[in-house]
């Protein structure tokens, strides 16, 4: 079955290239040209990921990016824009994007981080990762759910998203030990480049966020090194 997408583009040219592109490469995609339209069209339909412009008509994709992921926690988002100043990416990211890719981009790239975001969403196991016989990773007080990406803390659940699942799952595979920036970068992102490390720096604050109903559960920054994940004994 081919994974549905959901595409938001005003620029028609653009659009209709990257669209017919992506069909080439088997995805079934649903193209939008303003961000209202995209949403009333989210609202109806079950997408396995959303692919956004930022600079788009009626709806802009920063606030089109906060109705999604307020109403589904767990689908893979996407920006694909021309505005290219890190501080659009972190925001970005802090509103629960998974990814940010700047225009012109590669097809090429973005086919493979699209296939990378549906494998991903599907679940896979890392072996590397000691789990309970009911699929979590305790984390602290946490049982980590990789597969539902979810947190859950007593009787409350945390929704993460992909890319904060992936940060967890890979330093929680390590705990106690420093993990390198740059391992971890080359790890989820395939590269170590500058915007790509202030991106894991986001995620690293989310998830203290997420965590910090566990005192004993820290994720300490090791200066100029990397990063650590501590548990209680």
């Amino acid at each position: 079955m081919r994974a549905k997408i959901l595409y938001v583009e005003d620029d028609i040219n653009l659009g209709f290239v990257t669209k017919d592109n992506l069909e080439l490469n088997h995805f079934g995609i649903v193209h939008c040209t303003d961000g209202a339209a995209a949403w009333e069209t989210f609202q109806r339909g079950a997408f396995d990921l959303c692919i956004l412009d930022v600079m788009l008509p009626q709806l802009d994709g920063f606030s089109l990016a906060q109705l999604i992921r307020g109403h589904d926690a767990h689908v893979p988002i996407l920006f694909l824009s021309a505005r290219a100043q890190k501080e659009d990416r972190i925001h970005g990211l802090k509103l629960g994007a998974d990814d940010y890719l700047t225009k012109p981009f590669s097809m090429e790239e973005l086919v493979l981080k699209i296939g990378v975001f549906l494998r991903r969403s599907q679940g896979i196991p890392n072996n590397s990762v000691e789990q309970t016989p009911a699929g979590c990773v305790e984390v602290g007080r946490y049982l980590f759910m990789f597969d539902r990406l979810q947190l859950h803390f007593g009787d409350s659940v945390q929704e993460i998203t992909h890319r904060e699942a992936e940060v967890l799952r890979h330093l929680a595979a390590r705990s106690g030990q420093i993990v390198r920036r740059e391992d971890l970068l080359r790890a989820i992102w395939g590269d170590d480049d500058y915007f790509m490390g202030r991106s894991l720096d986001v995620f690293i604050s989310r998830l203290r966020k997420h965590l910090s109903l566990d005192p004993s559960v820290r994720i300490e920054n090791i200066h100029k090194i990397g990063f650590r994940l501590v548990l209680p004994h």
